[in-house]
């Protein structure tokens, strides 16, 4: 007897553990300071591209182009555009973004190999339903976490400000 999609996503989610890519969002990400972005997508699997422009790096999202300031932020917003999360928080710091996007992109394509893997002998169309489904249930918990603020809090102390009274 072959498995439910919900029975499929929850295994994946099961087998992947830490690695679950709104685990890796929440935990790793949305702890640090960050800023959010609202990509102005559709709520569905996206084809999502890096192009790189005279003008510098973009994304491209169906017909939509998205300016990168570089191919980390890139990387990192084009996993979160295939789910079709149209708002996300992105690291306020610039270094942590390659670290991130690779973690995200490694579990993102974890759980597409894993689909494949679960799915069995189901027909080709059956398949393209668990991944629909699948970004669906990503995409709605990454909803729950949410983007945070548009800009981080700057309040904390410094060397060159110190404590004022």
């Amino acid at each position: 007897m072959s498995k439910t999609s919900r029975e499929v996503i929850e295994g994946i989610k099961e087998a992947l553990g830490p690695d679950w890519l709104p685990s890796i969002y929440r935990d790793k990400i949305r702890t640090q300071r960050t800023r959010s972005i609202k990509l102005d997508i559709a709520e569905r699997i996206n084809s999502a591209e890096i192009h790189y422009t005279l003008l510098g790096i973009e994304l491209k999202v169906g017909k939509r182009r998205i300016a990168c300031p570089d191919l980390a932020t890139a990387r990192y917003l084009r996993v979160f555009a295939r789910i079709g999360s149209a708002e996300v928080a992105v690291p306020y710091d610039i270094t942590r973004i390659s670290v991130a996007a690779d973690e995200l992109e490694t579990s993102w394509q974890r759980s597409m190999l894993a689909v494949d893997e679960e799915a069995g002998r189901r027909p080709a169309k059956g398949i393209a339903i668990i991944r629909t489904k699948l970004a669906a249930a990503i995409r709605d918990e990454l909803n729950q976490i949410g983007p945070g603020d548009a800009m981080p809090a700057f309040d904390r102390e410094t060397r060159q400000r110190g404590r004022e009274t």
